[in-house]
């Protein structure tokens, strides 16, 4: 198994999630968060005065998925996130030594 996180754009959120869902995904767990990265942040002017925005709002998405989708999963993500400009946001895919579904006991791919 597969742990998929990503971040994107909090506006690409909608269109990540029926993406995922058309080849199959039943599940994942979405966070508001911010950071800053290559973007590290943006200055703004507010009733005159500039000040820092030092972390952008961002979108964490996690998803725990079979061996054999982790691919199509990462891919599908960085598609529909995408807009081709700074800040799309990041995918990262590590392994999950076990799963457990608390209402049943099944475990690993069958708690899925």
């Amino acid at each position: 198994m597969k742990l998929i996180i990503a971040t994107i754009k909090p506006f690409k959120l909608e269109e990540v999630r029926e993406a995922l869902t058309k080849i199959g995904v039943r599940g994942m767990m979405v966070t508001e968060i911010k950071g800053f990265g290559t973007q590290s942040g943006h200055t703004e002017i507010y009733r005159g005065a500039e000040y820092a925005v030092n972390f952008v709002p961002k979108v964490k998405l996690e998803l725990v998925v079979q061996d054999s989708m982790a691919d199509q999963v990462t891919e599908t993500i960085r598609a529909a996130a995408m807009t081709g400009k700074i800040g799309d946001g990041k995918i990262f895919t590590l392994d999950v030594e076990a799963a457990l579904r608390v209402r049943t006991g099944e475990t690993d791919d069958n708690a899925l």
